[in-house]
C-alpha cells in the first residue's frame, strides 16, 4: 500500500559516503490535522519530544532558516535548519540542515503526509525520508539506524499528538 505514496520526493540519490532510508508511519487522525502539525516548520517541537525550542527569522516561506534548540541526551545542543519544500496542495516539507553541533552533515528529509481510510475511518500515513553524510568513524548501517531511531520517535510522538487532538474535535486545529 505505501509503494504508491513513494513519489519522486523520496527518492533519494545518496553518494558513496551517505546512507538513505524512509520511516512509514500510519497515524488514527486526519490529514487535516497531521499537516497542520508537519508543516509548522516554526514550530517543531509541537510534536518533536528532543526539539526545546526554536525561532525563525523573517517569513515562513522556502529559503527560511531556523535555530532548533536540542534537549539533552542527545550528541547535539543546537541545529540549524533550511526549509527546502512547503506544498500544502500535496502536503510535502522538505527540510535541510545547513548548521549546528551535531554530525548529521548533509542532512536533508522530505516528509509527505497522504489521507487514508482504514475500516471506513480517516487515517493519515506520514512518509520520511531522509539522505545524510556518514560521519567519521560510523558505517551506513550505524547512522541509517540512528536517523531511523530519530524519526520513528519523532512519528510516534506525532501520533500521539494528532490523535489527541482528533479526539478532542475540529477546534484543536488551530
Amino acid at each position: 500500500m505505501e509503494a504508491q505514496y513513494i513519489c519522486r520526493y523520496h527518492r533519494h540519490q545518496p553518494k558513496d559516503n551517505q546512507c538513505s532510508s524512509s520511516v512509514v508511519k500510519h497515524i488514527k487522525a486526519p490529514v487535516d490535522i497531521v499537516w497542520s502539525l508537519v508543516r509548522r516548520f516554526d514550530q517543531p517541537q509541537k510534536y518533536k519530544p528532543f526539539v526545546s525550542r526554536c525561532t525563525v527569522q523573517g517569513d515562513l516561506k522556502i529559503g527560511s532558516v531556523r535555530e532548533v534548540n536540542v534537549k539533552t541526551g542527545l550528541p547535539a545542543t543546537t541545529s540549524t535548519e533550511m526549509l527546502e519544500l512547503l506544498d500544502d496542495q500535496e502536503h510535502i516539507l522538505g527540510v535541510k540542515f545547513v548548521g549546528g553541533d551535531h554530525r548529521l552533515k548533509n542532512y536533508s528529509s522530505i516528509t509527505t503526509v497522504h489521507p487514508e481510510i482504514i475500516n471506513g475511518r480517516p487515517v493519515t500515513l506520514v512518509i520520511e525520508s531522509f539522505v545524510v553524510d556518514v560521519p567519521e568513524g560510523n558505517t551506513q548501517d550505524e547512522t541509517c539506524y540512528f536517523v531511523n531511531a530519530l524519526i520513528n520517535c519523532n512519528l510516534k510522538s506525532l501520533a500521539d499528538v494528532s490523535e489527541r487532538m482528533a479526539m478532542q474535535g475540529p477546534s484543536s486545529t488551530r
